[in-house]
């Protein structure tokens, strides 16, 4: 049992390890991939940990099921409401499926079509809003209000962190399983929640792994936080195919915690992250959304020194448009 003010604090390892006791037999332990050609090819060892392959296609499953999973009975009859792009509502509206908690969330009326089918195919009722000129957290928080609803929120949740951060203690696991030991760990980030989470993890588990930020062009405000030392907005009239983490500035709770965690920022463009979505398909047979590709992007890119190294890129999700995927694979064709 749970109260709101318990979702402010400050995520731990520890909180993490109670987060993978909740999640066990219920989350998806994802496989860590490994191509030789691939390898071969960039003169380094390259894991690739596919969340693609988690509950609802992405790690948000992860933090949602530690979340709800934890409400009282009140809050549970009650129901729940949450905004996200998608990934975050998919894993909201499942968690709530299996846990009989009613669930209203509030997406972006250009989330691509698998997402806002989905999220409803789970259960909950979807209220749409304009991304470019609407506050998702003022009309999140008011309906929250108007009908007592628990707001989860897709980041600055210290439940929702410590649910992601088990990515990192698998990773952590299975670098080692491979009898290797990884000198770079790339996540992707929006709000920050995977990478803080997962960051504490590996600097419990694997401290001299370096940890850093995946972002794409104009949507780098955690890698120019980071740099600034204190959190940086993103410049508004920008669109990105990278709708997954497409956020405007770092998150509370996320960014107190990767600034003491994190080596830095890196930010790829589009096409760096179209041509890692083709080298997912290609080397390890791994469909990832635009998002989710931009921690493999930074490595296949060199955005940081990568020779000789071993290197985990983690692919955050696979909810990509079917349509989109199809043109995104045949540009490499040409």
């Amino acid at each position: 049992m749970i109260s709101l003010l318990e979702f402010d604090k400050t995520p731990s390892y520890q909180s993490i390890r109670d987060a993978a006791a909740q999640l066990r037999g219920i989350a998806v332990r994802t496989p860590l991939l490994e191509s030789l050609a691939l390898n071969e090819k960039l003169g380094a060892r390259l894991f690739l940990k596919c969340e693609t392959l988690q509950h609802t296609g992405s790690f948000k499953f992860r933090g949602a099921y530690n979340t709800l999973s934890r409400l009282s009975s009140s809050q549970k009859a009650a129901g729940v409401i949450a905004y996200s792009s998608g990934n975050h509502a998919q894993g909201v509206a499942l968690s709530a499926k299996l846990l009989g908690i009613p669930a209203t969330i509030l997406m972006p009326e250009d989330s691509p079509q698998i997402k806002l089918d989905n999220t409803r195919g789970y259960g909950a009722t979807v209220v749409t809003y304009d991304r470019y000129h609407q506050s998702r957290e003022e009309i999140g928080e008011k309906i929250a209000r108007e009908k007592n609803l628990t707001l989860v929120k897709p980041y600055d949740n210290y439940f929702v962190i410590s649910g992601q951060g088990t990515v990192g203690i698998e990773i952590a696991e299975q670098v080692k399983d491979h009898g290797a030991r990884a000198d770079i760990c790339v996540t992707p980030a929006g709000g920050g929640g995977l990478i803080a989470g997962t960051s504490l993890a590996l600097r419990e588990l694997s401290s001299r792994t370096k940890i850093y930020a995946a972002e794409p062009e104009f949507f780098d405000d955690t890698s120019r936080s980071l740099a600034a030392g204190k959190p940086v907005a993103n410049a508004e009239g920008h669109h990105s195919i990278c709708d997954a983490i497409v956020t405007p500035t770092p998150g509370k709770i996320t960014f107190a915690v990767n600034k003491m965690t994190l080596s830095g920022g890196l930010v790829v463009t589009e096409e760096e992250t179209k041509s890692a979505m083709r080298a997912a398909f290609h080397y390890f047979k791994c469909v990832i959304e635009p998002g989710g590709a931009v921690a493999l992007a930074a490595l296949l890119s060199k955005k940081v020194d990568i020779q000789g190294k071993t290197l985990v890129a983690v692919a955050s999700g696979g909810n990509v448009d079917p349509a989109l995927y199809a043109r995104i694979l045949n540009e490499g064709d040409q």
